[in-house]
């Protein structure tokens, strides 16, 4: 078995859609199962579409609309107009659409993130839906699978927790490996069926759980990037293509917040040595990179990486004596009850700071917890740069016209968080 991955920018539109079908033709779909994301920015439309369910309701249907309006091109771009009537594609997004509709007019749960994850898997659920229907026509036989029916998980709404054995068991015994598979990335369901969502940018995980499931022979993520880079070239000049990458390297890189491969991606596969192949969608004859067992990077260079919009918290003891395991484990629990994803730990002996992911939008509970034991400051949008493999001329250019709020440099890594 084979495991391909399409994110949102290589179906972002009916070019795109043709695109990943030039893809498979090149390089072949037998024994393959493909994850794909939702289309283009359309995760970033469904998060307005809930702003608007949670605070501006008038907005509600014309926000939603827009999504409808935008697929609905694609649609038309891909079939036949004449198609309209005849085809069975344009009632079934239809009835999706109609579906979410009536999710919004019956739901009463308050819980932003229940009701996140009841909504914005939409967008993969109409994407695959197309691509499924369109790959058809174009005599790609292929089936399309629901993957709320095979990965299982917890109810952590926004970032679920795999149920690796009830997962396991569905995908054995429901997939058939004698078609082409074509499903969503990015959900899940719990034990009472409710949609779950496995974090931002989970579709990669989606395809190494199947992978996993599977034994599958390999993993290629197709991006718009010519492989794995050791740089974000939206962010940094020169970025160069890394050949290989070993597991441990790739799981350090992700940890930091690499984009290329989600943090939870590699696991499944280096415990199984599946290798992953990230490759460019409009180049697919290029090796890209691969990621496996063999040791290190190559090649051997500094690697940039960059988290926006982090939250920078400093604590000292009200009476100014030592911050001891007794304060730390007060200040983990807080953190994790607050839903804190944490980047950077630097102490002390009468101060701490944690760099964290204010995700969940609980900073100002937090602080207000804290504030009750320790002296705060909050430095709120920062930015946490991450340097593997460090050298000297790297870190200098990384600090040219920032200011440094913290620095922290272990043997392989060099943390900064600039204002």
């Amino acid at each position: 078995m084979h495991v391909f991955k399409f994110g949102g920018a290589s179906v972002k539109d009916a070019l795109g859609v043709k695109n990943l079908e030039r893809v498979l033709r090149k390089v072949g779909f037998e024994n393959t199962l493909i994850v794909v994301s939702a289309m283009g920015k359309t995760t970033n439309a469904l998060e307005t579409v809930l702003d608007n369910y949670f605070n501006n309701k008038s907005e509600l249907q014309s926000s939603l609309q827009e999504v409808k309006k935008y697929h609905n091109a694609i649609l038309l771009d891909l079939f036949d107009t004449n198609h309209e009537e005849t085809h069975p594609v344009f009632k079934k997004v239809t009835s999706l659409f109609d579906e979410l509709r009536s999710f919004f007019d019956r739901n009463k749960s308050p819980d932003y993130n229940f009701v996140y994850d009841q909504v914005i898997g939409y967008g993969e659920l109409v994407s695959t839906l197309i691509v499924s229907e369109y790959l058809n026509v174009v005599g790609i036989k292929n089936k399309w699978l629901d993957v709320r029916e095979y990965i299982k998980t917890d109810n952590y709404y926004r970032r679920a927790n795999v149920n690796w054995e009830a997962t396991q068991t569905a995908i054995t015994n429901k997939l058939s490996r004698s078609v082409l598979n074509i499903t969503q990335g990015f959900l899940g369901s719990d034990d009472n069926n409710f949609t779950t969502t496995l974090g931002r940018e989970g579709s990669d995980y989606t395809a190494a759980i199947f992978a996993y499931c599977l034994n599958a022979e390999n993993v290629t993520i197709w991006k718009d990037v010519p492989g794995v880079l050791n740089a974000d070239p939206r962010y940094f000049e020169n970025s160069q293509l890394l050949n290989k990458i070993s597991y441990r390297e790739a799981i350090e890189l992700a940890f930091y917040g690499a984009s290329v491969i989600h943090p939870k991606t590699l696991q499944p596969l280096q415990q199984k040595e599946i290798p992953l192949f990230v490759k460019s969608f409009m180049h697919p004859e290029q090796p890209g990179t691969m990621v496996g067992k063999d040791p290190g990077i190559d090649p051997m260079i500094p690697c940039f990486i960059v988290k926006k919009n982090q939250v920078l918290i400093s604590l000292s003891s009200l009476d100014f004596s030592y911050i001891v395991e007794e304060n730390i484990s007060e200040i983990f629990k807080l953190l994790h009850l607050y839903k804190m994803k944490v980047d950077v730990i630097q102490n002390s002996a009468i101060s701490f700071s944690v760099c964290v992911d204010n995700m969940y939008n609980n900073l100002p509970n937090l602080m207000q917890h804290l504030k009750a034991k320790f002296k705060i400051t909050c430095h709120e949008n920062v930015s946490l740069y991450t340097i593997r493999h460090y050298n000297f001329d790297s870190i200098a250019q990384l600090e040219l016209d920032k200011t440094i709020l913290l620095k922290q440099l272990t043997q392989e890594t060099v943390q900064l968080v600039t204002q």
